[in-house]
């Protein structure tokens, strides 16, 4: 067994790891997990510690996928609504689609009596309004909402790059192995935007006969390089877990034109290996792992891409 999580999943990945203990379909362990990064509010990326979009209101995105059948679910730019992966879950389980979006998907989250939260903390709200002050002339500020946003996002980028999308990535006691994503997104986007986080192939993929991949941070790269399913692929194809990451690393690094950040990949293979590599964030990346052999979870530096070569995993202090 193992559970693997973002620098970000430290309030859940011990209670993800309990479930699996107590013997739960993989699924059934993330998403507990999740809740509770959803529910904390130092995380700020995720659930009522994220940022609101240019417009100062919440969207967020979710997904979960089992690697056993390739199921998956997933919900974006959903308001109101904090445990967005139980939402996912939902529709993996109970849907014959495998996306809602928007108020669609807050209707549903209505039918299966979820709360309507109080999603925008109110010191997220003032560090919102004051960004967005500065970046507008007083036109805009007069005219605001009404105002045309598209220019904004050029003129305002995400303060919290060094924080990421939670992921969590698992394989259980009978060898299924799942993933799941919550995000609030990119912070001050435009209202709408989706990123990686509940695309099947971008944001994740799951395949039990051969290993999972998540990313975070830039999603525009990895929706374009479909880098998690190269991953995977890879690895059905017969290439090792470093490899495989290679392939995808280069196929990020191709990419010249458009929005260009960095990236942190989050790779397991069938046998339980494990491997986090920062590509292209100037800061440091840590991640948490869990497995059978170990008290509690523990936290590592990320590979950088540049070493992976001569790469070892050693937990810090």
């Amino acid at each position: 067994m193992i559970v693997l999580g973002n620098s970000e999943s430290w309030p859940g990945i011990g209670k993800t790891a309990e479930h699996l203990q107590t013997g739960a379909h993989g699924l059934d362990a993330l998403v507990p997990g999740l809740s509770l990064v959803e529910a904390e509010t130092k995380i700020r990326s995720v659930g009522y510690g994220g940022w609101p979009n240019l417009l100062g209101n919440m969207e967020f995105d979710a997904s979960v996928m089992d690697g056993t059948t390739r199921d998956y679910g997933a919900v974006a730019a959903v308001p109101m609504t904090l445990e967005v992966t139980r939402l996912a879950k939902a529709v993996l389980d109970n849907l014959p689609h495998t996306m809602l979006v928007g108020e669609g998907a807050r209707r549903y989250a209505d039918e299966l009596g979820f709360d309507k939260d109080p999603v925008l903390l109110e010191h997220s709200k003032q560090v919102w309004w004051r960004k967005l002050e500065k970046v507008m002339s007083a036109e805009q500020k007069a005219q605001f909402p009404n105002t045309a946003l598209a220019p904004l996002t050029k003129a305002i980028t995400d303060p919290e790059k060094v924080r990421d999308t939670t992921v969590f990535l698992c394989k259980d006691n009978r060898n299924n192995i799942c993933t799941a994503t919550s995000t609030s997104g990119w912070a001050w986007k435009y209202p709408g935007r989706v990123g990686d986080s509940p695309i099947p192939g971008a944001g994740f993929y799951a395949d039990s006969r051969y290993g999972a991949a998540a990313c975070t941070h830039t999603g525009e790269m990895t929706m374009r390089c479909s880098s998690a399913r190269t991953i995977v692929l890879a690895l059905k194809l017969g290439m090792g877990l470093d490899e495989a990451l290679r392939l995808a690393i280069t196929e990020l690094q191709e990419l010249k034109s458009g929005y260009i950040g960095g990236v942190v990949i989050h790779a397991i293979d069938a046998a339980g290996n494990h491997r986090v590599v920062n590509v292209g964030c100037e800061e440091e990346i840590n991640y948490w792992v869990w497995t059978p052999e170990l008290e509690k979870a523990e936290k590592h530096k990320a590979i950088l891409a540049e070493d992976m070569h001569t790469a070892r995993v050693e937990a810090l202090p």
